[in-house]
């Protein structure tokens, strides 16, 4: 593509792929719980590892389908509810990792 065509998209509105807010490394443990696709209920323990203010990513063995609300209780503040909008194993370790947007707009400091 050249740079015209660059432009045209960026000017036309195209999507970028730049999260909206910052993501930071992080090494926290929280405790999800939700429903399996089947309407099963779940209550794990999961591995914080990116969060940004409205959402993070979470390492979790959890069955858990896009769309699907989980509740997310980090070890400080309180729970949150959160809705799975992402779902891949990494290459690099083959663990699971789900995306999840915080529903509260306040995010992570919500009161």
């Amino acid at each position: 593509m050249n740079d015209e065509m660059s432009k045209k998209g960026a000017a036309a509105g195209a999507p970028t792929q730049r999260p909206r807010s910052p993501r930071v490394p992080v090494n926290f443990p929280v405790e999800l719980e939700g429903q399996t696709p089947g309407g099963e209920p779940f209550q794990m323990r999961a591995e914080a590892v990116r969060v940004s203010r409205g959402g993070a990513t979470l390492i979790t063995e959890a069955v858990v389908a896009l769309g699907a609300v989980v509740r997310i209780t980090p070890p400080f503040g309180r729970a949150l509810d959160a809705e799975v909008n992402g779902l891949w194993t990494d290459e690099a370790d083959g663990q699971q990792r789900i995306g999840v947007k915080l529903i509260d707009p306040n995010g992570w400091f919500a009161e």
